[in-house]
């Protein structure tokens, strides 16, 4: 019995690791996309428009990427929980400080920040999309004569309380990315012999793409004031 739920807890584990090595690699498609924002208008667009209409983006992709996310979220609670039950409370309270980063042990904070941000990040752009393509029927992604995603991304970081917002959202991504990124190859079963080039790496990716997002929000804001 105890093998058994042993077996089943590592399998959750490796679970959620993959379903979080995904959105990882969704965050890195993201990034180079919104980039094309600081570089050029005109590159931003066609490739926004690209992955607006493109049925297997829009049908495909986006609902797998939607369900990556909450079974991520779900199961990282679900983990989280059990293990609180599975730690007596007085050793987690004396040596929890002691055996583990602040990070570590507070993964469920910095995952619920992303989570609140995420909801901002939906109103200011996944919903109107959705508005604007399956409600008012609307396929074309343009305003006149040019396509409308530059503006629209120009003009929701006009206002400098949202860029604030956003800023201090990405640094908690980061946090979470700390140890989230080389949580997910252990967890994963990856041989020890690369954990120490998994954690380089990793430290590298949680802080730069991060930053990125903070360049292009900052970028937007100063390039209208």
């Amino acid at each position: 019995m105890v093998a058994k739920t042993s077996t089943s807890s590592i399998g959750k584990k490796v679970l959620m690791a993959l379903s979080g090595l995904f959105l990882m690699v969704f965050l890195m498609q993201h990034l180079v996309i919104n980039m094309l924002s600081v570089i050029s208008a005109d590159l931003f667009n066609q490739a926004s428009h690209f992955m607006g209409t493109n049925p297997l983006v829009q049908f495909v992709l986006q609902p797998v990427l939607i369900s990556g996310f909450l079974f991520h979220l779900i199961m990282g609670i679900y983990l989280e929980y059990k293990n609180n039950q599975a730690r007596p409370v007085k050793y987690a309270f004396k040596k929890s400080s002691a055996n583990s980063t602040w990070i570590s042990r507070n993964m469920i904070i910095t995952g619920i920040m992303i989570m609140m941000f995420l909801g901002l990040h939906f109103y200011d752009f996944w919903i109107p999309e959705i508005n604007i393509k399956f409600i008012e029927g609307d396929w074309s992604g343009r305003h006149g004569e040019s396509f409308r995603y530059w503006d629209e991304l120009n003009h929701k970081f006009h206002d400098m309380w949202r860029v604030i917002i956003y800023c201090i959202s990405f640094i908690f991504l980061s946090l979470h990315l700390l140890h989230g990124f080389q949580s997910s190859f252990q967890s994963s079963g990856l041989n020890n012999n690369y954990i120490s080039y998994i954690k380089k790496f990793g430290n590298i990716f949680a802080i730069l793409v991060p930053c990125g997002f903070i360049f292009i929000a900052i970028f937007h804001y100063l390039l209208t004031n």
